[in-house]
């Protein structure tokens, strides 16, 4: 049986953690206005059918009242026409009617306490309500500010995640920029220094061939110089040898 409690106990809280966090403050406030509210439209209610109870009684003894005064009316001439047996029948007809309002009137007293206690309990509750309703409005614009500014704060949160994926990008794209500037840099260093021959000039086989015909060109000209060099030396040493 504990074990069931215990289960049930932790059943009930986490049903109301789910509750409470889909519940919105603003309409259960509201709601329990609205139910103030019909308790107090029973309250009036109530005090306007007490009341109207009360006007029937009061309706009702002033109608015994009006029966007294007939009775001892004719009970009066009654006597004044000798008729004694009238009289002591009118008299005791205004006896049976002056039971009858003190019984009313004593109706109308606990109904009147009643009407009294009720128009007290609808002051209060209708002060009470209408503070509640103060004061609910209050913690509605409150609940509305804070949810406000978390949804701002959430939304600035997620725009800075944001920024900071675009600076991360930003940083990659200027480190491959700079990469590749120093790429071209290195080859045109390169290029400049002979280390790397220009692929299309190497294949134009027009350019090739003119280059060959002058590298032949200047060769045979050296050659040419060469053996004259070569021709000029050579009788000079026979004759030295003679």
């Amino acid at each position: 049986m504990g074990l069931f409690n215990r289960t049930k106990t932790i059943v009930e809280a986490k049903l109301n953690a789910i509750l409470g966090a889909a519940e919105d403050p603003r309409e259960t406030l509201d709601l329990s206005y609205e139910k103030q509210r019909d308790m107090l439209q029973q309250v009036q209610r109530g005090l306007i059918e007490v009341t109207t109870a009360k006007r029937r009684l009061q309706l009702q003894a002033a109608q015994l009242e009006a029966g007294i005064r007939d009775a001892d009316d004719q009970a009066r001439r009654a006597l004044a026409a000798g008729r004694e047996d009238l009289a002591r029948a009118a008299l005791e007809r205004k006896q049976l009617l002056v039971g009858q309002q003190a019984g009313l009137e004593q109706q109308v007293a606990d109904v009147q306490a009643q009407q009294d206690k009720l128009t007290a309990a609808e002051a209060r509750l209708s002060a009470k309500i209408e503070a509640f309703r103060n004061q609910k409005e209050v913690i509605k614009a409150q609940y509305s500010a804070s949810e406000a500014e978390v949804q701002i704060g959430e939304a600035f949160t997620g725009v800075s995640e944001e920024m900071a994926d675009v600076g991360l990008a930003v940083e990659r794209a200027t480190a491959k920029t700079q990469e590749m500037q120093a790429r071209a840099g290195a080859i045109d260093e390169l290029v400049s220094q002979g280390a790397l021959s220009d692929v299309s000039a190497a294949s134009d086989p027009v350019a090739a061939e003119l280059d060959r015909t002058a590298r032949n060109a200047s060769v045979e000209s050296e050659l040419a110089a060469l053996k004259q060099q070569l021709g000029a030396t050579t009788p000079r040493t026979g004759e030295a040898a003679r």
